[in-house]
């Protein structure tokens, strides 16, 4: 067998540790900073230990010249110290702080004499700052058998002491740099030859992120596997070839020993590289891996995007508003109908919250509930209701929470029905099983109470001729004879809503029953500040219907319109269209009233709904000529305010309030009459 050179050999651990010892005289830089500060700070130490003993020996030589006054002994003294060239200054003071003598030539400094004192009579050190330099002073005291007798000072120049161990920093980092200098080449051959293979595996790995996962980072074997083991299995991936080194990194999925189950093989024995090594092959194996796995992603991928559009399908046909949403309450996905009811893109929705879809208090009180059901992984089922174009929409709202395999909530899935026809049918048949009841109640009351009424009115009247005119009974008999009129109004208002009585329909003219109410009411309202105005077409047709029940309608119409205006007045417009391609006509009653609040509007056709203080409305008239105008096959309706423009062309010389309309149509029934009313009264404005 062929031995591979011992160098390929070593372990990419020794080359690091060989490295190492090259790159160790970069520790020189942190110990040569180390040794320069222990040795200033050496330095000055003993630059203090100096001043104190200078200091002290000074103070211990002047006291016999202090005791007898000898100042010229004592300036020989402190002039003798001057000579150090390290020391600044030397004076003496007496024991009141007075300076006997000093080596300063331009003038004793007054706040030196102050700067230092000596404590509890021993010396002291003080570092003073004179703008140029930084000076030691050293204050000791004399003291003569026990007693303080002055304080000698000396000042050491600082700086010059820095100086000097900035000379031995200087030093030290000379020779640091030369030791750096002389690491630089073998530090640099040995990355040199690190950092190609490094680099050589980077660029595998960039060609990896680029997609190509055919090539390899290993090195080309000198010998194949089955070479080494004369093997004879040609189907094997690794059979003859030296681009892999063994059968291994040819098929990762027999790799599950790791490098340990390699220990005993000779092809890995013969042909063992470094840990680089090692790791490219690794890179290798990981490439053949994504290969197969991308291999299987794809065609996993394709497969989910196949359902992904069948799903996607699925949801976009249903009518229903779905939506999925994350466990921070946030749109995963939603269907077009969704989409299409909010108004906005599907994919703006997605990653936004109910509080940016909806309108503020709508989606507040959604992501609340949302909120309840994520917490309490229990499903919701509901109905809301949503306000869009004016209108109620009503939607049965079902939240169900989407588990993980921990049975933890991370989602919510929310379909909602649009369920407002099946509201409105409801409501509509229980309108309708109400009305039944209320006619039959209405209709057995009347009948039961007009009987004791009409003897009740008729007792009344004859009494009224019995007494004095201006008597008090007289007046009571009348307020009897007025409610029981009101009582009689109300049981005719029972009887037409129950429907009791027939209806006569015979062919008759609209302008010609719209103008007999008006002309039946006008001067009774014209005393009561309201005015009647009519803008009638003239095509109108002959329609067929009662004359006395549409008549009735058109009154209790006209008497609510000045009701609404009250003691102010105001201005009440009739006016009738015909619309011979819809086979309608059409009349409005409209004033300039202060018009019905929005919340009051879907219940004025309702029976004993009434705004009207107690006394003064039964809560039937509208009731009743709804019932008049459905039994003619036609509709009656409101709108307040007035539409913009409806009384433009009427110059009514006064400022309209927001006002109320009533819109009444009814259907032609007989086409071929078509044409113009005769005995129609003249438009009146």
């Amino acid at each position: 067998m062929i031995r591979l050179p011992r160098l390929s050999r070593l372990s990419f651990r020794t080359k690091i540790n060989c490295g190492i010892v090259l790159i160790v005289g970069l520790i020189s830089i942190p110990l040569a900073y180390l040794t320069w500060r222990a040795a200033a700070e050496s330095l000055q130490a003993e630059t203090r230990k100096r001043g104190l003993v200078l200091s002290e020996n000074l103070a211990m030589r002047v006291s016999d010249a202090m005791l007898s006054m000898d100042l010229l002994r004592l300036k020989n003294m402190v002039d003798e110290l001057k000579k150090v060239d390290d020391i600044v200054y030397a004076f003496i003071l007496d024991r009141d702080g007075n300076v006997l003598v000093h080596t300063f030539k331009g003038g004793f400094p007054v706040e030196l004499r102050t700067a230092n004192a000596p404590r509890a009579g021993r010396p002291r050190i003080q570092l003073l700052d004179t703008g140029r330099e930084f000076i030691d002073d050293f204050a000791a005291p004399v003291v003569i058998v026990g007693t303080p007798f002055g304080t000698a000072r000396i000042g050491l120049s600082r700086t010059k002491a820095e100086a000097a161990a900035d000379s031995l920093a200087l030093m030290i980092v000379f020779y640091s740099a030369a030791a750096m200098i002389a690491a630089l080449a073998p530090s640099t051959l040995f990355a040199r030859r690190v950092t190609e293979r490094i680099n050589r595996l980077r660029a595998h790995a960039e060609e990896v992120v680029k997609g190509n996962l055919d090539q390899r980072a290993g090195p080309r074997a000198l010998f194949a596997c089955s070479a080494i083991l004369s093997c004879d299995k040609t189907a094997c991936p690794a059979h003859g070839d030296r681009d892999r080194r063994c059968w291994l990194t040819a098929s990762p999925n027999q790799r599950d020993g790791g490098p340990e189950s390699c220990q005993g093989c000779p092809v890995y024995s013969e042909q063992k590289g470094d840990e680089i090594q090692d790791l490219a092959e690794t890179f290798d194996v990981m490439a053949v891996s994504l290969k197969t796995h991308l291999d299987e992603l794809r065609r996993a991928e394709r497969v989910l995007s196949r359902q992904e559009r069948q799903l996607r399908t699925i949801l976009d046909a249903n009518p229903d508003l779905v939506c999925l949403l994350d466990e921070n309450l946030a749109y995963l996905a939603v269907n077009k109908a969704f989409a299409a009811f909010v108004g906005r893109d599907p994919h703006v929705i997605v990653g936004a919250s109910d509080r940016d879809v909806f309108p503020e208090d709508e989606g507040a009180a959604m992501h609340d509930e949302n909120a309840l059901v994520l917490g309490a992984s229990r499903p919701s089922d509901r109905e809301v209701s949503l306000r869009r174009g004016g209108a109620t929409t009503w939607l049965h709202v079902v939240r169900v929470p989407i588990a993980d395999s921990k049975g933890r909530a991370i989602g919510i899935l929310r379909t909602a029905r649009d369920v407002t026809q099946l509201k409105q049918f409801q409501e509509q048949l229980i309108q309708s099983q109400k009305m039944e009841s209320l006619g039959k109640l209405a209709g057995g009351v009347a009948h039961e109470i007009n009987t004791p009424l009409g003897v009740i009115l008729g007792y009344a009247q004859l009494l009224q001729d019995d007494v004095p005119t201006d008597s008090q009974i007289r007046c009571d008999l009348q307020t009897i004879e007025k409610q029981a009129k009101v009582c009689r109004k109300i049981v005719a208002d029972l009887l037409g809503f129950s429907r009791q009585a027939e209806s006569a329909k015979i062919e008759m003219c609209f302008n010609n029953s719209l103008m007999e109410a008006v002309t039946l009411v006008r001067h009774a309202f014209s005393l009561e500040r309201t005015a009647i105005a009519t803008d009638l077409d003239e095509r109108m047709p002959i329609i067929y219907g009662d004359p006395e029940k549409l008549k009735q309608v058109w009154i209790n119409l006209l008497s609510n319109a000045r009701d609404a205006m009250g003691a102010r007045g105001g201005t009440l417009l009739v006016r009738s269209r015909l619309f011979a391609a819809q086979q309608k006509v059409t009349a409005w009653f409209a004033d300039t009233g202060p018009g019905i609040p929005p919340e009051n509007q879907s219940r004025i056709f309702d029976p004993f709904f009434t705004t009207k203080p107690v006394g003064q409305g039964t809560g039937l008239g509208l009731s009743v000529s709804f019932g008049i105008i459905k039994d003619h096959g036609g509709s009656i309706t409101v709108q307040s305010p007035v539409p913009p423009g409806f009384f433009d062309d009427m110059n009514l010389g006064e400022a309209p309030g927001p006002g109320t309309v009533f819109v009444v149509d009814l259907p032609l029934d007989h086409e071929e009459t078509l044409g113009i009313c005769l005995g129609a009264e003249p438009t009146e404005q």
